[in-house]
């Protein structure tokens, strides 16, 4: 099994803005293995989603058919603005054993 997380640094009063939309997203998602967290400790204004999925090639699947649901598309469209609202972002993947 792996463990992907997804962090977003957001500019100061937009974190909690980004972890809505990602927990609607969540919500509706094909993949119901989802979390959406923000950080108690450590650098501020720190959004994380957190998947698990099988394998890497499961990982891949799920990236080629995220947002194709027509719910999927309806969430999606509200993060248009969703660039304005972070600094920067990053991916870590995590074997687990």
């Amino acid at each position: 099994m792996i463990i992907v997380h997804e962090t977003f640094i957001c500019k100061p009063g937009n974190a909690s803005k980004i972890a809505k939309l990602f927990k609607e997203w969540a919500e509706v998602a094909t993949q119901k293995n989802i979390n959406v967290m923000t950080d108690m400790t450590g650098q501020y204004h720190r959004v994380i989603i957190a998947s698990s999925f099988e394998n890497l090639a499961s990982f891949e699947e799920s990236m080629k058919t995220m947002g194709q649901s027509e719910e999927e598309k309806k969430v999606m469209e509200k993060f248009n603005d969703m660039n304005e609202m972070y600094v920067s972002g990053s991916r870590e993947i995590f074997k687990v054993w």
